[in-house]
């Protein structure tokens, strides 16, 4: 009897979480405890881009991962002077905390300079990195 309750109530609330959680997944914002951070070359492991770096965290069973360095490689062939740098979370746990990184993949746009200028938590659309590139350069 219970289960038949239980039931039709979890029903009805998935969509009051899953609905928002889609809309916002992969979506670049600006967030307000990025302001003023700058990451360089020590932190990255590579080096920034002369006009715009995007860096991404990723795990290593993470397929959204995959498709992101793929998307994201195809963002940097197409605009000169842009970087991207992949970093494994789970060996940078320091710099995952300095971040506030909840879940890969998260990839942070920097400007020539290193600072944080848009994040998108969750797998990025290649129009949205773009519009989030013309920001940082």
């Amino acid at each position: 009897m219970t289960g038949l309750v239980v039931c039709p109530g979890t029903l009805a609330a998935a969509p009051v979480h899953g609905v928002p959680h889609k809309r916002r997944n992969g979506r670049t914002r600006v967030r307000g405890r990025d302001d003023g951070k700058r990451l360089g070359a020590a932190e990255l492991g590579g080096e920034l881009g002369e006009r715009a770096t995007l860096v991404q965290f990723s795990s290593v069973f993470c397929a959204p991962c995959r498709a992101t360095r793929r998307v994201l490689g195809e963002v940097v062939a197409m605009v000169p002077g842009v970087t991207h740098v992949e970093i494994d979370a789970e060996a940078r746990l320091d710099l995952v905390r300095a971040l506030g990184i909840l879940k890969t993949p998260t990839v942070l746009v920097l400007d020539s300079g290193g600072r944080v200028v848009r994040r998108a938590a969750g797998q990025p659309r290649k129009v949205d990195v773009i519009a989030a590139l013309g920001e940082a350069v």
